[in-house]
């Protein structure tokens, strides 16, 4: 069946449909990551977008449960060049193609992805509509351009815990203020020793403070950092308190947190190749990224200070407080899909609760 991606410009890039025959719109972004299709697909940050892979053949390892970033896609929809029919791997359960049927998953494949990403590179993302079957594509450029996006006050109320939970693991409490969390980052916080509390994004400081964390992290999640700002009056309660790390979204919560700015970027950031240099060693790490914002550097207060920078646009990747035990970055260092460089941050973290812990004496 045939099938079309409309941009909200009048593009139009036609295909072959698969996954769920039915249509969708949202925020068509690309991908450049080689591998980790699975978790792309579930990684809650990409909640109301169409995705584009740039990698030309997607689907050769199939879909097992192990590489779950969350419980089911959090797609819109779903554009690859080759999605392939027969998958080789020995933790296959099944294929592409019908987990995303299964999850009501519109998607597309011999799509000339190559120009669609030139495409949006020169004129940066924006709204569209992909639809299979016998469709009106006039009517479908009209309703490109007049088709609400999926707002940004109702991103982080789709995929966050309703009810806050408990991960048992080691002797150190640490809440997961959810905005969109990946599960590698639950998994990373359990290897560190550490029992994690998954705490909802509407949930106040008074909440997280009741639980008696040695320190708190603030999720990854999609949409403009602007929309949630209950989030930001939360952790600015919170600074001071407890040790904070912020990741993805929650580098730039933080951000507004201490009074700076953040903004849109022209066609985000998203692959696992991003280099990224450590302003303090000169070290330069390639990361796995997946915003569509950063913040504004020259707005941030002069008790906080950038660490890292995107060596493709010098874009801000990282901030930390010169007083309180407060850093975040912007790109993963989960490393789900991706490479394992920033794992350290992690153990970074651990040793800013461990100090604290030290400090006050438990």
């Amino acid at each position: 069946m045939q099938g079309f991606l409309v941009l909200a410009d009048g593009t139009v890039f036609t295909g072959e449909a698969f996954g769920h025959p039915g249509s969708c719109h949202g925020e068509v972004v690309f991908n450049t990551s080689m591998t980790g299709y699975q978790e792309i697909l579930t990684d809650p940050s990409y909640c109301g977008q169409i995705v584009v892979l740039t990698y030309p053949l997607i689907g050769n390892y199939g879909i097992n449960a192990e590489d779950l970033e969350s419980e089911r896609p959090q797609v819109a929809g779903f554009i690859v060049h080759e999605a392939c029919s027969r998958p080789s791997n020995w933790r296959a359960t099944g294929d592409i193609d019908r987990y995303l049927k299964e999850n009501r998953i519109p998607a597309l494949q011999g799509v000339d992805t190559r120009a669609l990403t030139r495409h949006l590179r020169r004129h940066g993302t924006m709204r569209g509509i992909l639809a299979a079957g016998d469709v009106n594509l006039d009517e479908l450029k009209d309703r490109a351009v007049m088709e609400p996006p999926l707002s940004g006050p109702r991103l982080v109320p789709a995929v966050t815990n309703k009810e806050p939970f408990t991960v048992a693991g080691g002797e150190r409490r640490i809440v997961l203020y959810n905005f969109g969390v990946k599960e590698n980052i639950i998994r990373w916080l359990r290897r560190l020793d550490c029992t994690v509390t998954v705490m909802p994004a509407g949930s106040r400081a008074a909440d997280i403070l009741a639980a008696r964390p040695h320190g708190v992290v603030v999720s990854n999640g999609p949409g403009d950092p602007k929309d949630v700002p209950y989030g930001v009056a939360t952790i600015r309660e919170l600074l001071g308190k407890v040790p904070v790390m912020g990741i993805c979204l929650g580098h730039q919560l933080l951000a507004l947190a201490l009074g700076a700015d953040t903004y849109k970027l022209p066609f985000g950031h998203r692959g696992g190749n991003h280099p990224v240099k450590d302003l303090s060693t000169g070290r330069v790490y390639i990361t796995s990224q997946n915003h569509g914002y950063a913040v504004r550097a020259e707005t941030l207060p002069d008790e906080a200070t950038v660490t890292h920078i995107n060596l493709n646009d010098g874009t801000v990747e990282g901030l930390r407080h010169r007083q309180l035990p407060v850093f975040s970055v912007q790109y993963h260092p989960e490393s789900s899909p991706g490479p394992t460089d920033s794992e350290y941050l992690f153990h970074e973290f651990i040793r800013m609760v461990d100090a604290n812990r030290g400090k006050e004496g438990h």
